[in-house]
């Protein structure tokens, strides 16, 4: 007998558009009046959906959804393929690699001290750019620095994953996850920031007291080590293993950090809507008196204001960063056109899965059920305050990330009907956005459909038993977490 094996993003969301396009043939069609007929994202009225002639959606129609949906996501895959290519040129440089092997050089000695650091650095990555599938060759550089300490294997291994796992579950600006959704969601990145910041402190802090203490109860009693029984082998494995040393920060590895750094700085002033939201108009102040001086403001053009970006400015923003980057770094014309490219290739299947969720609500819109869908949720909702949905859209987040195991498809599947639904519920979009980048980053420290966290397994030799054995009184308070800390912002 076969064993079963998970079919991948791009086969699950093509049967979504199957299914959901033979259920335009029974689910009655419908339409809302909406706030603004031309805006990105529309906001029904409440109360105003009214019933419309059926319009079933056939086979032609199924084929023609993920063109349609490429074409009505061409900012959010273009904005993937630059930051694709802006992450290239990084990583080929080995500037975030060094910077991480002088963190664990530096403390030599003190693996203990290194936990909190080491997981505050993985867990910044996480929030900042979706640092996950780039931990990988992490794992064999910290693991024998801490076999070597006198821990064993699982400690190591809990620094990277939990570190990164946990930046992931508070996206702040992650594009991958709080920008696509955020996108979908027709809101700014940059809203609800506030809160996704407090729910990646508390669960950082949850995390590093969690390896901490396993940590120090394997330093004192090897035998509490749930590998105990591995640990002559796995010591002879990872402190036989060579390429371990590292090396300092060169001056372009530095200079290319601070481009970095301050790029992700810059796009979080830029997307954070100062004047909208808080009245502050310092952003449109020096912006207007850049452009009025004369010659420079024709020079420059007509750019926008920090604090009104969308998807246009930000990939503008990562395209000069890479020019940057190419500037200080000096490579041949030729081969920084190949990094950037190779990095956009990289990147290529989520705009890939982007433009075939897209063509979901293709088929639900033309078909007449995405209004359906919000007239059963305006109803449902009639009865049910803001904090059962706050609550209710967390559970529903993660089962829905067990059956979509792309965070970008996931985002982009579930935000164009999730979004309008919360504002019958008198709940912002932006806690909507929140709590599927929380339940999302659940899932992905247990789910056995993701390749990085078998791989890493593998690389630690940890069994995914003895893993979940470990692991699941975290993600059981991790959860609990997560779902206080949304419940709380809905009723406030």
């Amino acid at each position: 007998m076969k064993k079963f094996r998970m079919p991948s993003a791009f086969s699950i969301l093509f049967l979504i558009i199957i299914i959901i396009a033979i259920l335009t043939w029974i689910v009655p069609a419908g339409t809302y009046d909406y706030v603004d007929d031309t805006a990105a994202s529309l906001e029904p009225i409440p109360g105003t959906y009214t019933q419309t002639a059926q319009n079933p959606q056939g086979l032609w129609e199924v084929l023609r959804a993920p063109i349609e949906g490429f074409f009505n996501a061409t900012e959010i895959i273009v904005f993937i393929l630059v930051i694709g290519g802006f992450l290239g040129l990084v990583t080929d440089t080995g500037a975030i690699d060094a910077g991480i092997g002088s963190i664990v050089k530096r403390f030599s000695g003190r693996e203990t001290l290194m936990i909190p650091i080491l997981m505050c650095v993985f867990a910044l990555g996480g929030t900042i750019f979706g640092m996950w599938e780039e931990t990988i060759a992490f794992y064999i550089l910290v693991i024998p620095v801490f076999v070597a300490a006198g821990f064993d294997s699982i400690t190591g291994f809990a620094v990277i994953c939990l570190g990164a796992g946990v930046g992931c579950l508070g996206s702040t600006i992650n594009p991958f996850a709080t920008g696509i959704a955020s996108g979908f969601a027709g809101i700014s990145i940059g809203e609800g920031i506030v809160l996704r910041v407090m729910i990646l402190a508390a669960c950082l802090l949850l995390a590093i007291w969690y390896v901490m203490s396993y940590a120090k109860k394997v330093k004192a009693d090897p035998s509490k080590s749930l590998v105990y029984n591995m640990k002559e082998s796995n010591e002879a494995h990872f402190l036989s293993q060579k390429g371990t040393s590292v090396e300092g920060l060169s001056t372009k590895q530095k200079a290319i950090l601070w481009i970095f750094g301050l790029s992700f700085f810059i796009m979080v002033l830029g997307v954070i809507p100062w004047a909208d939201k808080f009245g502050i108009t310092i952003f449109e102040d020096f912006n207007n008196w850049i452009l009025g001086i004369p010659g420079l403001g024709t020079v420059l053009g007509k750019i926008t204001p920090l604090g009104s970006w969308w998807f246009g400015d930000i990939t503008i923003l990562f395209l000069i960063a890479s020019f940057l980057c190419g500037l200080i770094w000096r490579w041949k014309e030729l081969k920084f056109i190949e990094l950037f490219l190779n990095g956009a290739k990289d990147l290529l299947g989520v705009a890939l899965i982007i433009g075939i969720t897209r063509g979901i609500a293709v088929v639900m819109n033309d078909g007449g059920m995405t209004a359906t869908v919000l007239h059963l949720g305006e109803e449902s909702l009639k009865s049910m305050g803001s904090l059962a949905f706050a609550d209710l859209s967390y559970l529903f987040f993660l089962l829905l990330s067990f059956l979509v195991p792309s965070t970008s498809g996931l985002a982009a599947l579930s935000m164009p009907i999730m979004a309008p639904i919360a504002e019958f519920a008198g709940v912002g979009r932006e806690l909507v956005v929140t709590a599927f980048a929380g339940a999302s980053g659940v899932v992905n420290l247990i789910t056995p459909t993701s390749g990085v966290l078998m791989g890493a397994l593998a690389i630690a030799r940890v069994s995914y038993g003895v893993y979940l054995k470990w692991v699941w009184k975290f993600v059981l308070m991790l959860f609990v977490l997560v779902l206080v800390i949304l419940s709380a912002a809905a009723i406030l």
